[in-house]
């Protein structure tokens, strides 16, 4: 599959370039900020991602300059979350579009620009890999809108900064600058703004080049490390070096090497 995927809302857009999927957060009037429409076409297309053999990396960016995702439409909060039984649907779409995140077997790339606040800081949580630019703000402001996120959210931040950053980020509900969140580990590098989208891209086309299965052994075997002990499922990682190892790719990386060529990868 190449070329752009149809969906319900111009808010999400959605292509596939040489082995990348890009996901585009295009609501920069509100700065990208995520809403109900947003969500349901956040599934659709991880769906098609995940069952399109030629995307082997997906990178998810903000439109415009301004943003990755500024947080939640609160706009749309009248209208789709006023009470009980609304917030229960929103959250339930919401929900199904995580868990798409947590079922994507491939790289996930978050190009952060700008605001990267709340859900949006959430939604990034997801990526494999976070590269910012210079002049990105991140945090969650949950304390100064009478909010709490959930357990799953929240442990992925604890998971990858640690219970007491995570203290001072949701306690004091304050902007991080793209330095901050690179010192304690929110983010994997800083780059220039004006040189991210270039650094992204070089960064997926790399992922994109190299044996998908190895790539995606390597995806499944650190969430299970990072799973508790009793519900890791070592046997499943075991079959999938097996799979590797019996794999047309194994073959040809080992005579590209041989060759001094660069390798040809099918994924099977």
């Amino acid at each position: 599959m190449t070329g752009k995927i149809q969906l319900n809302t111009e808010k999400m857009q959605a292509e596939v370039q040489t082995g990348i999927g890009w996901m585009i957060f295009n609501n920069p009037k509100r700065r990208n900020a995520l809403s109900l429409e947003m969500w349901e076409a956040i599934s659709a297309i991880l769906d098609s991602f995940q069952q399109d053999n030629s995307v082997r990396v997906v990178v998810m960016k903000g439109a415009g300059d301004k943003a990755f995702v500024s947080g939640a439409d609160i706009s749309q909060f009248k209208e789709n979350r006023n009470n009980a039984e609304q917030a229960e649907h929103y959250s339930n779409v919401s929900a199904s579009a995580r868990q798409k995140f947590t079922e994507l077997d491939k790289p996930l790339i978050a190009m952060i620009q700008g605001y990267c606040l709340g859900g949006g800081l959430s939604v990034a949580l997801n990526a494999d890999i976070r590269i910012a630019s210079s002049t990105a703000q991140l945090g969650v402001p949950a304390a100064r809108l009478g909010i709490a996120y959930s357990y799953e959210s929240l442990k992925q931040l604890v998971d990858l900064v640690g219970p007491s950053h995570t203290k001072e980020i949701l306690f004091s509900a304050r902007r991080l600058s793209a330095t901050e969140a690179l010192q304690i580990g929110l983010v994997n590098r800083v780059v220039p703004a004006d040189e991210l989208e270039d650094d992204v891209y070089k960064l997926a086309a790399r992922i994109a080049s190299n044996a998908p299965l190895s790539v995606t052994a390597s995806k499944r075997t650190v969430c299970e490390i990072l799973k508790n002990p009793s519900d890791r499922n070592l046997d499943a990682l075991a079959e999938f070096v097996k799979i590797c190892f019996d794999s047309k790719d194994y073959t040809e990386g080992r005579t590209a090497f041989m060759e001094k060529r660069e390798p040809k990868f099918i994924g099977r």
